[in-house]
């Protein structure tokens, strides 16, 4: 199942509390995570510094417990509203007699 991961803010949380040892520890996992085929992609978003990420999970349970595992998660510094997806079946709609005009 394709899952889509994006980081919400935490409150209270500030800058220097994502130290360089912490953020090479995040940059570690996420590519063990990617190397296993679990991130498919990883971004940061242009408008703000919060990560996106594309996952492939049987379900939101196993996203979640995979994103556990992030050190800044771990941590408490970072949360993600986690988003499961499913095929866009509208092309559906060009092939149906109900949608086809001659």
């Amino acid at each position: 199942m394709k899952i889509l991961a994006l980081e919400k803010e935490v409150v209270g949380i500030t800058d220097d509390q994502f130290t360089p040892n912490l953020l090479k520890e995040e940059a570690r996992q996420a590519w063990k995570l990617h190397q296993a085929g679990i991130i498919r992609e990883l971004y940061f978003r242009h408008d703000r510094h919060e990560a996106v990420l594309n996952l492939e999970c049987k379900d939101v349970k196993e996203a979640q417990s995979v994103l556990a595992t992030l050190p800044l998660v771990k941590a408490g510094l970072i949360a993600f509203e986690i988003i499961p997806l499913i095929p866009y079946n509208g092309f559906s709609r060009l092939f149906s007699e109900k949608f086809v005009k001659n």
